[in-house]
């Protein structure tokens, strides 16, 4: 589907890559990783026709689609947030405005019709619709302005647009930095199952383990493809650096010992060709560079450690808050202990930001207090979190600007270069820096004068994953307070020992780490699917003083007899209630193939030429075909609560 030939592309005198080939095939699942200024950007740039190769050609197979996400700022005009996620193609849009204004009967009606079955146009809107749910939109905000959301938002709606849009091949770079878990959960569940092929730039390790079928690395001017995921990749890399760097030693020494005889007789006239021999057969060589160094790790540095706080750092009483009429919090209550790491998860708009403001003392509850323990110093690494650095300092200066007595420089070096800011760049003013590089200088400034009790919000967005992991191996050495939220889940588990679900203003706690929270979380969505059935189950379960059976013994006559009466009664209410399952049960499973049966005639019959040149056929189709679909739903849930009903009720009857 798209060939990349020996490309080559520099810049200012420095080469970016050369000679480098790729192939993308149908179905595809690539991750573009390498470091900052590799030229992933320029790579996609030029696979766009945004920019050309000095050398080498870009070939893409006739009438192959794509669509790109730019890592920040999509254009928005007057649009809403429906009308962008459409997607609307220009043969669509022009098929549209013919269908308006033409006769029913022209030729160009019925061409336009054509083009209008072609492009989808039926089902557009109702998939843009779905796409926007999963990206977690709420219906309310459909016929919303785009240009009025934050720009996270925008790009999730171009994110939906793209989804809706389906081209052959997906261009992603970073696009789950504005997502947040449960979004995130969708995101990869809907790409699973993308039809076309996708290349992503990512940052996020779980996101490329679970998505890419293969890694593509950018490094030194080279492209190198590995099959597998990212940690497939990272083993692949390691056995050939092994592998490039034997290699290099023996090249190394043949090119010595070449050298040493040529040093030795080039001025003797009986073995002066034989020397000049040995140097062009030194020239001759294809030289074999040398891997790259492995990073220094950042556990390697000892930081300073906060001073060590009261065992109840923060408290939060009968905290209310509200934006205006819109209530977050009611009478809330938390406590943070001495040690805790803790991830806040929820749904978006369900108050783990505010959560982390109120902690921080940014925002004000309107009642209720908020009590800071003995010792304790709050540090707050918000989305603003830039805006702690000094811009006409230099990157060491801003780094050491709060550091405690005992840093020394070489420490804030090595810390800087862990964070990517190597040699001459820890010079360079804060003014220059781009807003990962910010971000990145402001985790050090941190790191270096940790406070006891350290808020995160979204710390990894913006950050590679050399980064990340740097951040990761700090944040395992500091032995104050974290509270923190994130959307990439390889951090959660690296790092969080308990979780704190926010859900509608109620604070659930879960004193594990991430893997236990989806464990809990998903028994709980299996009992709350069991009803009826289930609480048949559990009173026929009960202890004995509540099942007549066990009490028989003992009793007169009469009130055997009413022992009896009542557990007739109850087997009859279970047998009864067992019938109504069954009876619901096979209702519900004969009304959705009835349904299934209509939906597969109507796309039929949408899809044949008869409806083409009738235009209200076809709308009147298409809206048979909407409300058949909204109907298979609902009975598709109903069906399967009557079989879960139905099964948890027979479950306890195979056992007696």
């Amino acid at each position: 589907m798209l060939t990349l030939s020996q490309i080559s592309k520099s810049f200012g005198g420095r080469t970016l890559f050369e000679d480098v080939s790729l192939q993308v095939n149908r179905g595809d699942r690539i991750g573009l990783v390498g470091p900052n200024g590799a030229g992933k950007s320029t790579l996609l740039s030029i696979i766009l026709r945004e920019d050309s190769p000095d050398n080498g050609q870009v070939s893409w197979e006739k009438n192959a689609s794509y669509g790109f996400l730019p890592q920040e700022s999509a254009p928005v005009g007057e649009e809403t947030v429906l009308h962008l996620a459409c997607a609307i193609s220009k043969p669509l849009a022009e098929a549209q405005r013919i269908l308006s204004i033409e006769p029913e009967g022209s030729e160009a009606h019925h061409h336009a019709m054509g083009v209008f079955a072609e492009e989808d146009g039926w089902q557009v809107e109702a998939r843009a619709k779905q796409i926007l749910k999963g990206l977690a939109f709420r219906e309310s905000d459909f016929d919303r302005p785009a240009r009025t959301l934050s720009g996270g938002w925008i790009m999730r709606a171009h994110l939906a647009r793209l989804l809706v849009q389906q081209p052959d091949l997906l261009l992603l770079d970073e696009p789950t930095n504005h997502l947040d878990l449960e979004s995130l959960g969708w995101f990869q569940e809907h790409l699973r199952t993308y039809r076309g092929a996708i290349m992503v730039i990512s940052h996020d390790r779980e996101f490329l383990n679970t998505l890419v079928e293969s890694i593509v690395e950018l490094g030194r001017g080279k492209l190198h493809r590995y099959r597998g995921n990212y940690e497939e990749y990272l083993v692949q890399k390691a056995a050939r650096s092994e592998q490039q760097m034997a290699a290099y030693k023996n090249q190394q020494r043949e090119i010595a010992s070449l050298q040493q005889f040529a040093d030795r007789f080039r001025a003797k006239a009986s073995k002066a060709t034989q020397a000049q021999s040995k140097l062009k057969q030194i020239e001759r060589m294809d030289k074999i560079s040398a891997p790259e160094a492995a990073e220094k790790s950042v556990s390697q540095f000892r930081f300073p450690q906060p001073a060590r706080a009261g065992q109840k750092v923060i408290t939060l009483r009968d905290i209310d808050f509200a934006y205006g009429e819109l209530q977050i919090y009611r009478r809330m209550n938390f406590l943070a202990e001495r040690g805790q790491r803790t991830v806040l998860v929820g749904p978006n708009g369900a108050g783990k930001s505010t959560l982390l403001k109120l902690l921080a003392g940014v925002l004000t509850p309107q009642s209720g207090e908020c009590i800071l323990g003995h010792q304790v110093r709050v540090g707050y690494f918000s989305q603003h979190r830039t805006d702690m650095l000094t811009s006409s300092a230099t990157v060491l200066e801003a780094a050491m600007e709060n550091a405690p007595t005992g840093v020394s420089e070489q420490m804030a070096r090595g810390l800087l270069g862990a964070f990517l800011f190597r040699g001459d760049d820890v010079f360079k003013p804060v003014a220059v820096l781009s807003g990962g590089e910010k971000t990145r200088l402001a985790l050090v400034k941190v790191l270096l004068n940790p406070p006891n009790l350290l808020l995160m919000d979204e710390p990894t967005t913006h950050l590679d994953i050399g980064s990340i992991d740097a951040l990761i191996g700090a944040l395992k050495q500091y032995e104050g307070t974290l509270i923190f939220i994130s959307h990439d889940v390889h951090f959660i588990r690296t790092l969080a020992e308990t979780v704190l679900h926010i859900s509608a203003g109620q604070l659930t706690p879960y004193a594990g780490n991430y893997d236990y929270f989806l464990d809990k979380t998903r028994a709980v969505s299996a009992r709350a699917a069991l009803t009826a059935g289930e609480m048949l189950s559990d009173k026929r379960a009960g202890s004995s003083e509540e099942n007549p059976r066990s009490n028989v013994a003992g009793l007169g006559m009469k009130e055997m007899r009413e022992a009896r009466k009542a557990e007739a009664a109850e087997r009859q209410a279970k047998a009864k209630a067992r019938r109504d399952l069954e009876k619901a049960a096979s209702s519900s499973e004969a009304r959705v193939i009835e349904l299934e049966e209509k939906q597969t005639e109507l796309a039929k019959n949408l899809e044949s030429p008869e409806s083409y040149a009738d235009a209200n056929l076809a709308f009147r189709l298409n809206r048979e075909l909407m409300l058949i679909q909204e109907e298979l739903e609902t009975a598709t849930r109903t069906w399967e609560s009557a079989a879960a009903q139905l099964a948890s009720l027979l479950e306890p009857s195979a056992a007696d």
